[in-house]
This record gives C-alpha cells, sequence and structure tokens, in this order.
C-alpha cells in the first residue's frame, strides 16, 4: 500500500510538472526589460518569450507581436523552443505509459511484473522530459545572463529573468522529482532456490531374519 501512495505521488508531481511545461512554453514573459541605467522608462514594461514579443503599457493595454521569421531567429531561441517541445511530447508520453503502470487501475492486471515495469518506463521518460525542460530553461537563463553582463550591450537593451523562466524551472523539478518516484516502483528480484532434492526412502523390512 505505500508502494502505491508512493506511485500515485509520483504521478501527480509529474504531472504538474508537465502542466508547469505547457505553460511556460506558452507564457511571453522568459525575459523582462531591465530597470537599470539612467534612461529608465516606468509606463511601459517589455517582455519577449519563445513566440512573441510584448510591451504592456501603465494604462492596461498590451501590444504583442509574434516572431515573424524563423530563420530570423537566434540559436539559443529555437534550440529552447526544440527542447520545450520535445518535453511537453515526452510528458504526454510518460502520462500514457505511467497510467497504465498505476496500481489503481485495471490494467495488466494479471501481470503483475509487467505493470510495474510501464510504471517504471513511465518514471524514466518523465526523468528525460524534465531534463530536456531544464537544459532548455538553464540554456535561456544563461544566453540572458551573458548578454547582461556583456559591455557591447547597451543599457536600455539588457533583460532580466521572467516569470516563465522560474516556471519551466519549477516545472522541471517536478517532472524530475515524480519521475524518480514512479521509478522506485521497480520490481524487486525474487530470489528463486532450487528444488530440494527428495532423498530416497529405505527399502521396507521384510521381516525375514538373516542368520
Amino acid at each position: 500500500m505505500a508502494n502505491a501512495g508512493l506511485q500515485l505521488l509520483g504521478f501527480i508531481l509529474a504531472f504538474l510538472g508537465w502542466i508547469g511545461c505547457i505553460a511556460s512554453t506558452a507564457l511571453p514573459q522568459w525575459k523582462i526589460y531591465s530597470y537599470a541605467g539612467d534612461n529608465i522608462v516606468t509606463a511601459q514594461a517589455i517582455y519577449e518569450g519563445l513566440w512573441m514579443s510584448c510591451v504592456s503599457q501603465s494604462t492596461g493595454q498590451i501590444q504583442c507581436k509574434v516572431f515573424d521569421s524563423l530563420l530570423n531567429l537566434s540559436s539559443t531561441l529555437q534550440a529552447t523552443r526544440a527542447l520545450m517541445v520535445i518535453g511537453i511530447l515526452l510528458g504526454l508520453i510518460a502520462i500514457f505509459v505511467a497510467t497504465i503502470g498505476m496500481k489503481c487501475m485495471k490494467c495488466l492486471e494479471d501481470d503483475e511484473v509487467q505493470k510495474m515495469r510501464m510504471a517504471v518506463i513511465g518514471g524514466v521518460i518523465f526523468l528525460i522530459a524534465g531534463l530536456a525542460v531544464l537544459v532548455a530553461t538553464a540554456w535561456y537563463g544563461n544566453r540572458i545572463v551573458q548578454e547582461f553582463y556583456d559591455p557591447m550591450t547597451p543599457v536600455n537593451a539588457r533583460y532580466e529573468f521572467g516569470q516563465a523562466l522560474f516556471t519551466g524551472w519549477a516545472a522541471a523539478s517536478l517532472c524530475l522529482l515524480g519521475g524518480a518516484l514512479l521509478c522506485c516502483s521497480c520490481p524487486r528480484k525474487t530470489t528463486s532456490y532450487p528444488t530440494p532434492r527428495p532423498y530416497p526412502k529405505p527399502a521396507p523390512s521384510s521381516g525375514k531374519d538373516y542368520v
């Protein structure tokens, strides 16, 4: 029962992490304009995501522009897009696979070992998905730091970490933690002992006395 509860907890955490990956990919606040330097403009907020750049006015009006050309994007942005999409697709596959291996489901009830293996495979896929998202967010964040401290970057063109980036880090952590808990449901190997050989029975006495 404890193993089933641990398995369910891992699935819930990994599922929440997968939802966070989708939210992080869709949100446009991957990097926000840094109000550093002499020319500070507080009337508007500028932020960019994986798919668009937006400007939010102090009046509440938001204007967004989708990136037109894919080839015109930086290699970091293209790689981050690809890794996030791969992580989401792997998470979707992991959900179906892990659901089959859950002890609370009726699938594969006749084969308990195969059922537990399916849960472990789902956990491994969740781990790979979490790593893909973690690499994407870390790579993008490292690029922001490099551009921020680059002396060639103008002061009015520097950005800082946005909310979507923190959401991606939290989602990747949940996927890794949930996948690790699902992997803990790996079936234990049972030690098989050889069948003991029966000892030969002594022959019954004939009742005759030999002199």
